[in-house]
């Protein structure tokens, strides 16, 4: 072997090496993400509740990590929802859907995309909804439907508000009519929800689409939207492609959908318990301090009892 022979080697190893892409599972057990300057540490976006010290970009979160911002670490319980049939149309198209299910159960931990919990809120019992993003996307099916149903009826018998923190890109393909049948079935319960008096505060987290946004999502009697999370129904390109006219730069993200009427707070991570207890309690009328002389002349209260009207 001659001396040019071993120097082309070298090159194809280096060359190799430059492009290799670690994988799903090492970037998931990695100490370190991406975002706007590049590689940050895990733990210091966890310290600030996964966002970005930089660019404030609201990063996705677990739902038992939600429901610590909701009601206190660990200051709530996870209610079991019930659990029908998995895939019932025998769904194949890489591979099984059965394979696909009891892949995201392993990696997630969770029986579907949705669990449910109940904790306080301004000293105000609350039952709350929230979605695992890495369960297939937090799309929906049948056991997810039957989380909004059983978190409903839940409320109804127990008197407490609803939250439901969406997430998710809209109905899941390989249950097909099943799926599509949850957006009448979710509407039904909050319909019923709201029969009894009781407040449904829906809160937008990043991204929320399709079905999701078709139903549930936007029969709230509270809108409110982390900073930057997309809402929408279809893509934005395929709106593009449709209307052939360029689209704002910001479109889709919770800023424009507020200024368009569909959102009415947009709240930091860090101030959504604080909020949310206020609301609940205008809501509610169980906050006797709102109705104070001091409280009715601030900006910030004002603001929430106008989107609470």
């Amino acid at each position: 072997m001659n001396w040019l022979t071993k120097i082309i080697k070298a090159g194809e190893k280096i060359k190799t090496a430059l492009h290799k892409r670690a994988t799903r599972e090492e970037i998931s057990n990695s100490d370190w993400t991406s975002c706007c300057k590049g590689p940050i540490l895990k733990k210091d976006l966890e310290n600030n509740l996964w966002v970005c010290p930089d660019c404030y970009k609201h990063h996705k979160i677990k739902p038992k990590q939600r429901f610590d911002i909701l009601f206190g670490k660990n200051n709530y319980e996870i209610l079991e929802t019930p659990l029908p049939q998995d895939d019932p149309l025998g769904f194949v198209d890489s591979k099984p859907y059965k394979v696909r299910l009891t892949d995201a159960r392993k990696k997630t931990g969770l029986k579907c995309s949705m669990i449910v919990a109940t904790g306080l809120i301004n000293n105000i019992k609350t039952t709350a909804v929230a979605s695992d993003f890495d369960f297939l996307g937090a799309s929906i099916e049948a056991a997810e439907g039957e989380v909004i149903l059983y978190a409903a009826q839940y409320s109804i018998e127990n008197k407490t508000p609803l939250i439901i923190c969406t997430s998710g890109g809209g109905m899941r393909m390989q249950a097909s009519m099943i799926s599509l049948s949850q957006m009448p079935r979710t509407i039904l319960a909050i319909n019923e929800l709201k029969k009894h008096n009781l407040p449904y505060i829906v809160l937008f987290t990043d991204p929320t689409a399709g079905g999701i946004t078709a139903s549930y999502a936007m029969v709230g009697d509270i809108h409110i939207a982390e900073p930057g999370a997309l809402i929408a129904f279809a893509g934005k390109r395929v709106i593009q492609g449709t209307v052939k006219e360029e689209l704002p730069e910001n479109f889709q993200t919770s800023e424009y959908v507020q200024k368009t009427g569909f959102v009415d707070l947009i709240v930091e991570r860090k101030d959504l318990s604080e909020k949310i207890g206020t609301l609940l309690s205008i809501l509610l009328k169980k906050n006797s301090a709102i109705s104070t002389e001091e409280n009715e002349t601030s900006e910030d209260n004002q603001s929430l009892t106008k989107a609470a009207s």
